[in-house]
């Protein structure tokens, strides 16, 4: 058995630790103090380390880290990331056997050219670690690769189940309905995400994981063929409805938004 909890860390990061009563696993440990701090209040030993992509607050806790657990650090390997020992490609598999869960790695850029997800068919439900391609009721900012590329990942995570849990990088939820609210005032799945997450972070608790039908349901940039969407772009200039059209004003209204 095993269990996933957040550290958070920095401004608004979530540092994910896969563990039972001797072991951890943790996601994109951007500071190692927390990650520290945490193993000791445990009692329990790091055996690895999953990374999304390069971003610093992704990576920055990695090399203190290693230096104290010499683990190995899976990822895809890049020129300004040093610290991937283990570099997974596209389909290939990660074999967390302590827990007795195996992440299938998904190439999906968009943010960056080397983000990965790391997603557990196997476990129940479903698992997904997203790093900052999938938010709370949004999506990463486009910084490498093009628009095109980061509809194509999240139409690819939307595929997944819509039972699977979905651990992304940041506390963003909020800050992203008020932009989900804007594109699609009548959706009423939306206004009930914002009183929940309105309940939830006034209890000092996060508002992820999330659950993929969720995020289908009130998430603007997995609803890019939503009329109520589209009107929204429409009264802000948009003319071409393609989908990719609809995703790539969504993208650019919610970076000056």
């Amino acid at each position: 058995m095993y269990k996933i909890t957040a550290i958070p860390a920095l401004q608004d990061n979530y540092i994910w630790a896969i563990h039972n009563d001797s072991q951890a696993v943790v996601v994109d440990p951007g500071d190692a103090a927390p990650v520290l701090a945490f193993l000791t209040e445990q009692n329990i030993t790091l055996t690895a380390i999953l990374c999304t992509h390069r971003h610093h607050d992704h990576i920055g806790g990695i090399e203190k880290l290693r230096a104290v657990y010499n683990v190995p650090v899976y990822g895809r390997r890049h020129q300004q990331n040093p610290h991937i020992s283990h570099d997974r490609q596209d389909g290939e598999q990660v074999i967390l056997d302590a827990f007795g869960l195996t992440f299938e790695v998904l190439a999906v850029p968009g943010h960056l050219d080397d983000h990965l997800a790391f997603f557990a068919a196997g476990a129940s439900p479903q698992i997904l670690f997203c790093g900052d391609v999938l938010f709370g009721a949004g999506c990463g900012r486009n910084f490498e690769g093009t628009v095109a590329q980061l509809h194509h990942s999240l139409q690819r995570l939307s595929r997944l189940p819509d039972t699977t849990l979905v651990y992304c990088a940041h506390e963003y939820t909020a800050s992203n309905l008020r932009f989900a609210a804007i594109c699609e005032p009548e959706n009423p799945a939306v206004q009930q995400r914002i009183a929940d997450t309105r309940q939830l972070r006034a209890a000092n608790l996060s508002t992820v994981p999330s659950t993929l039908r969720l995020e289908k349901a009130t998430n603007p940039f997995l609803r890019c063929t939503e009329p109520e969407i589209i009107n929204s772009l429409q009264r802000h200039g948009l003319r071409d409805t393609s989908e990719l059209a609809v995703f790539t004003a969504l993208r650019e209204w919610r970076d000056n938004f």
